[in-house]
């Protein structure tokens, strides 16, 4: 059998399961997940054996020690991956929620109901866990998924799918619901993206590269983020104790993820007394500024910056930091180079806040608050399968409720149009 015959067959298989999981109740759907999660720790020894051989082949191809890091899955990995799976039984199940419901003049009555997607392309990197992740999500939300994770973890996603194709085995859910293309064969990808006419939708999850490669060749409707340059703007009226914490935190906490801020603005009547306190600060952690000229000025050590370094995702200890004379300049700056990803202002001034979260075309739009709570978790969704900056049809955190969309019921008692 070919690739693509391949790739075809798992995609009619995902329909008709997915089919099969519309009439699937939460109660059922959730003895699924309990069951995964009990499995997975039931096998620990198999899933850790077949991680290994995924873990040497990354060493013996020279992978760095960090994707290594999150390529391997300890005891404590596995144990997370199996309360993740009882956390997002315990969350609210979408499907089949009413949003709204009129009666028309004529008598018809007329609602919106929350339903499945269908089928879900999931395409991602590196981290197996991911793989639990995605398919606990999809069949809370009454997806079926196809997985295709990266080549460097192939034996490990092959031994979680048949654990959890297991699980909705014995609970009488359609175990095609959840398949791992099962070959590192980079054409699998390029198949599972021509599949339109059964597939539903594509979610690609990884670096820049994998991203714009999924966008350019799919068929197939796509949610996606490209990067995440994401700004905080130090506004006249700060608290710049409060500032420093946050700023701090959004460069520091962790510098190697999309909502890590990348470009601090400072409105040039606080930058002479904030600058010096932040700066010290971050270049103690060990961050590199990069600044516009006035910066250079008040910040020792800080580079130029180059036109390049505006629209950076540095994912790393570097910053670029702008002095502007107004809010307007930040607002435009945002608006020219940054990715939709997310924005924060440290304001006291209501006015101004209200005004940043109405003209700033973010997923997420923060007052006073770390970039960092980009996150499904930490907005309330309980997990996320990643984070869109697409408009059509979600933006920002994809939690469960973002897997689904909504349908037209309409009951009637004999009218006719005329």
């Amino acid at each position: 059998m070919s690739i693509e015959d391949m790739i075809r067959q798992m995609a009619v298989d995902a329909k008709e399961a997915a089919r099969g999981l519309r009439r699937v109740e939460r109660p059922k759907k959730d003895a699924a997940l309990n069951l995964m999660a009990a499995r997975l720790k039931q096998r620990k020894e198999e899933i850790r054996r077949e991680n290994a051989k995924d873990v040497s082949l990354a060493r013996d191809n020279g992978l760095s020690g960090s994707m290594v890091d999150r390529l391997t899955l300890t005891d404590k990995v596995i144990d997370e991956m199996s309360a993740g799976l009882l956390e997002v039984a315990g969350l609210p199940d979408p499907v089949g929620q009413v949003t709204g419901m009129w009666r028309r003049p004529n008598g018809l009555q007329v609602g919106r109901v929350r339903i499945p997607l269908g089928v879900i392309g999931f395409i991602y990197e590196s981290r197996p866990n991911v793989t639990v992740d995605a398919a606990a999500l999809c069949l809370k939300s009454g997806n079926a998924v196809i997985l295709k994770g990266g080549s460097e973890a192939i034996h490990s996603n092959l031994i979680l799918a048949e654990i959890l194709r297991g699980a909705l085995a014995e609970t009488g859910l359609p175990e095609r619901a959840v398949q791992v293309v099962p070959t590192t064969d980079r054409d699998s990808v390029t198949s599972l993206l021509k599949m339109d006419d059964l597939v539903d939708l594509i979610i690609p999850r990884g670096g820049e590269g994998l991203i714009r490669f999924v966008a350019a060749n799919s068929r197939i409707p796509v949610l996606k983020h490209y990067k995440g340059v994401c700004h905080i703007y130090v506004d006249e009226e700060a608290d710049l104790n409060l500032a420093s914490e946050v700023c701090f935190n959004a460069k520091v906490q962790r510098p190697g993820v999309c909502n890590a801020m990348e470009t601090m603005l400072v409105h040039e009547s606080i930058s002479e007394t904030f600058l010096p306190i932040i700066g010290k600060r971050l270049k103690d952690a060990g961050v590199e500024i990069r600044g516009c000229p006035k910066t250079v000025a008040i910040i020792p050590g800080a580079k130029i910056a180059e036109e390049s370094d505006w629209p950076a995702e540095f994912l790393d200890l570097v910053l670029a930091v702008k002095i502007v004379q107004n809010m307007d300049e930040a607002l435009d700056h945002i608006d020219r180079y940054g990715s939709n990803h997310t924005e924060a202002i440290v304001t006291k001034n209501y006015g101004r806040a209200r005004r940043f979260l109405a003209e700033v075309d973010s997923s997420v739009v923060l007052v006073n608050a770390s970039t960092r709570f980009n996150d499904g978790y930490q907005l309330g969704l309980g997990a996320e399968i990643g984070i869109s900056t697409s408009k059509l049809h979600a933006f920002g955190p994809m939690g469960l409720e973002e897997l689904t969309t909504t349908k037209f019921i309409v009951y009637g008692d004999g009218q006719v149009r005329t």
